[in-house]
């Protein structure tokens, strides 16, 4: 039978927590009178997390080795459109999160009203959680640079624990394998997609072991914002290479006003002659850079086109499975 809900559980090294998470997300699935499935992606685990997840009751994927939560998060994407979920819910292993919080952030989704439910820890201050200092700041920050560039404020964006409908995780096209938080909610906004933030009370601190993505907050800063300036890149070419040609025009228009300053003082180019040629070479580097932002703008107008042929392509293709597992 077709799986209404599929629940994409992201683990690696939590056998002490996946159990409960499985367990917990089944009941409340079953509480709700949702049809349902759970698919834990073991990220290369070199514990017991793939025997306890499916000890638990989930479908369990292995890759083999540790390759990140982003590229498990996609795996898991795909394998939830094959199943023919309605809704995907994704969540993390580490216990952090309470099942019963999935069916808040399925509420928009099924009311028609938000294509994506973004679990939000601190889009309400009462519910925000006990964490290190240097983390809470870290993720405003990050919350504020994706706000920034998507043009909504966010107040959470690293937060792992969503829920999509199907036609908005078909449309989903992300590249990250270290993380995808931020980048899936830049795709979505370029896309146009619905987007809802539900606050969530959630644990702050782990029960047990140390964050993968963030227990080192300067690595997971870092990678984090390669992704996002990456997809900055690609879906907002003509800001992203404005700002790199202002940045190199702006100097050069001054040196040439540092120059004619001079010349109209002392009625000579001598000795700061350098400063035209300098003014000169940022400026046409800026012209340059201005050029390459003009193409990739056409490029993104390709990109576009393309990633909307993915779409119906994998509407297609999953379609087909999605009618298989209903006939099984």
């Amino acid at each position: 039978m077709t799986a209404h809900v599929v629940v994409i559980v992201p683990a690696f090294n939590e056998e002490r927590t996946v159990g409960q998470v499985v367990r917990g997300v089944r009941d409340v699935l079953t509480a709700a009178g949702l049809e349902g499935r759970v698919v834990v992606v073991d990220d290369g685990s070199t514990d017991r997390t793939a025997e306890v997840a499916r000890r638990a009751g989930a479908q369990v994927i292995s890759l083999g080795a540790n390759h990140g939560v982003g590229q498990a998060f996609r795996v898991g994407l795909e394998q939830a459109l094959r199943l023919g979920a309605g809704y995907v819910v994704n969540m993390d292993a580490d216990g952090q999160f309470d099942p019963a919080s999935m069916l808040a952030l399925l509420e928009p989704l099924r009311k028609g009203e938000a294509d994506v439910a973004l679990g939000s820890r601190f889009a309400d201050p009462r519910l925000a959680p006990e964490m290190p200092r240097m983390k809470r700041w870290g993720n405003r920050w990050m919350s504020r640079i994706i706000s920034h560039i998507a043009g909504r404020r966010f107040h959470d964006v690293s937060c792992g624990f969503r829920a999509y409908t199907r036609q908005a995780a078909l449309r989903l096209n992300l590249w990250g394998r270290f993380t995808y938080t931020q980048e899936a909610i830049l795709d979505m906004v370029v896309k146009g997609m619905r987007i809802r933030e539900i606050p969530i009370r959630v644990r702050g601190v782990r029960e047990f072991g140390t964050s993968r993505v963030a227990s080192n907050l300067w690595r997971y800063g870092c990678r984090s914002l390669r992704i996002i300036l990456a997809t900055f890149r690609d879906y907002w070419p003509l800001q992203f290479f404005g700002w790199i040609g202002a940045a190199l025009t702006i100097p050069g228009v001054i040196s040439w006003c540092f120059l004619l300053w001079h010349r109209v003082r002392s009625g000579s180019f001598h000795p700061h002659i350098w400063a035209g040629f300098v003014g000169a070479t940022l400026v046409a580097a800026g012209a340059l850079v201005g050029l390459l932002g003009i193409t990739a703008q056409m490029l993104k107008r390709i990109r576009l086109n393309q990633e909307e042929i993915l779409f119906h392509l994998r509407t297609r293709s999953y379609q087909g499975k999605r009618a298989a597992v209903a006939e099984d």
